[in-house]
């Protein structure tokens, strides 16, 4: 873990998505950050030691989405899937699958296995399957404002992670699709999927994969600033029914309540979601894993 100072900074944007505004100043409190994101292994030491299982690996409960079949009740989780051209790009579930034995364990479906992915960021990773991971560990997952603060690096009030340019000197600095999306990755930055944890340079606090690889759970529950025009990257889950009850304090006619995550991930494209920087935001269901979200912990003891 590295430290992260605590101070005042410049949190949201006025610039891009509507629901990053207002920027606003914001004071956080100092606390420790995992340098990269949990990766595959070390979530596999996690489930060895604990038995525990994740959401994607478990039937829901019929009891919480009355009127599902029971086919769409198996386990599963959200995978991209290249779409044929010629799709509305404007309904992002036109790629988005909800596949049966898709879990962390099958990142890239059941047929999928971890051999070589190592030291890749876990993914299919629902919140609550995220804090579990941190009561073992003895740590936490960070609020929205902690995380935004330790992913600027010190850096007030850029666009990016590293400054404001995408690509300085033509270096890619985070991994992020290249191409015409959701049709062509042309795979610049050198991956089509997740990279190993840190392949990209860290941040000024020594964070890495502050932007892009995965998006990462935070314990904000989302409250909406304004309406998100473009939702490309989260995923509700599609069982039908209704689930019975929202827990969300903040919104609570919302049916499946859903946290912020941050950071944006392998399946960010300027050519329709800009969303690998540090303001961006997007309302994730807790009920929903996907391909590319993970998360990292903090901790809030004194340095």
């Amino acid at each position: 873990m590295v430290w992260v100072s605590g101070g005042e900074f410049l949190m949201g944007s006025n610039s891009h998505y509507l629901e990053e505004a207002p920027a606003h100043r914001v004071v956080v409190a100092g606390f420790w950050m995992d340098r990269t994101t949990v990766t595959n292994v070390e979530f596999k030491r996690f489930v060895e030691a604990s038995g525990y299982v994740t959401l994607a690996e478990r039937p829901a409960n019929a009891a919480d989405y009355p009127g599902a079949s029971a086919d769409s009740l198996a386990p599963a989780s959200a995978l991209f899937v290249r779409p044929a051209r010629g799709i509305d790009r404007s309904n992002h579930y036109n790629w988005w699958a909800y596949v049966r034995g898709a879990n962390w364990r099958h990142p890239r479906g059941p047929a999928s296995t971890l051999k070589g992915l190592e030291t890749h960021p876990v993914v299919h990773i629902a919140y609550e399957d995220a804090q579990a991971y941190a009561n073992w560990a003895g740590k936490a997952l960070p609020t929205e404002a902690e995380w935004e603060l330790a992913a600027r690096g010190g850096l007030d009030g850029v666009e990016f992670v590293w400054g404001d340019e995408l690509t300085p000197g033509g270096q890619h600095m985070a991994n992020t699709y290249q191409g015409e999306f959701p049709f062509r990755n042309d795979c610049e930055d050198g991956y089509e999927w997740t990279a190993p944890v840190a392949s990209f340079p860290a941040n000024g606090y020594g964070l890495y994969d502050m932007a892009g690889n995965v998006w990462q759970w935070t314990t904000d529950w989302y409250q909406e600033h304004r309406r998100i025009e473009s939702p490309c990257c989260t995923m509700e889950n599609p069982r039908g029914g209704e689930r019975e009850a929202s827990y969300d304090p903040l919104t609570p006619e919302t049916r499946i309540p859903r946290r912020v995550t941050k950071g944006g991930s392998f399946l960010c494209a300027p050519s329709y979601c800009r969303r690998y920087r540090p303001a961006a935001r997007m309302a994730q269901p807790v009920d929903t894993s996907t391909c590319h979200l993970g998360f990292r912990c903090i901790a809030r003891s004194e340095r």
